[in-house]
């Protein structure tokens, strides 16, 4: 089967890529072209394979709107840089949005003698935020216990208040490490 695929998609499998006689030859090149077309195993430019990069992305598209007991608002722009292929916020800055928005909110309950380790994360993506769009992402602590903290996010455009992405977070509150 690898015989067969075009050289235009070849330099984007793994060298011991493993691809079923199930699938035709024709799904399999259209597959590939795809992956291809929305940049799968495109090189990371040097000055992006740095250590923290991509948090420093996500933190620079949230700005903090309230802070109080159990509660986080943020305003988050979607930028160029965290929008995905279709032009709309990429699912994985939107996890890491969430991720940091619902460790703030956690931290605002739990007690700082503690470490927060994230267990589990789900989202729901109901809609898309479009490029240039601005988001209110509120979380809030649904429940935080001597060892469970969880923290829910809903998104919503600005502009219209649509829901376009919920995130819930339950997180372990562990006692700090004493060395």
């Amino acid at each position: 089967m690898a015989d067969s695929i075009r050289e235009s998609v070849k330099e984007i499998l793994s060298p011991t890529v493993n691809i079923s006689s199930d699938l035709s030859p024709e799904f399999v090149d259209r597959l590939l072209l795809f992956l291809a077309g929305v940049g799968v195993s495109t090189p990371i430019p040097d000055h992006c394979d740095t250590k923290g990069f991509f948090s420093d992305v996500v933190s620079a598209t949230l700005k903090p709107l309230s802070v109080s007991p159990g509660h986080v608002s943020c305003l988050l722009t979607v930028k160029p840089v965290v929008t995905n292929f279709y032009a709309t916020l990429h699912g994985g800055a939107l996890a890491a949005a969430a991720e940091a928005i619902s460790i703030a909110c956690a931290r605002t309950v739990v007690a700082e003698d503690k470490e927060l380790f994230l267990g589990e994360q789900s989202m729901s993506y109901l809609s898309s935020a479009p490029q240039n769009a601005e988001v209110i992402a509120d979380g809030k602590v649904v429940r935080s216990g001597r060892n469970l903290t969880v923290v829910a996010v809903d998104f919503r455009l600005k502009k219209t208040q649509k829901l376009v992405y919920t995130a819930r977070s339950t997180f372990y509150n562990m006692p700090v490490a004493k060395l």
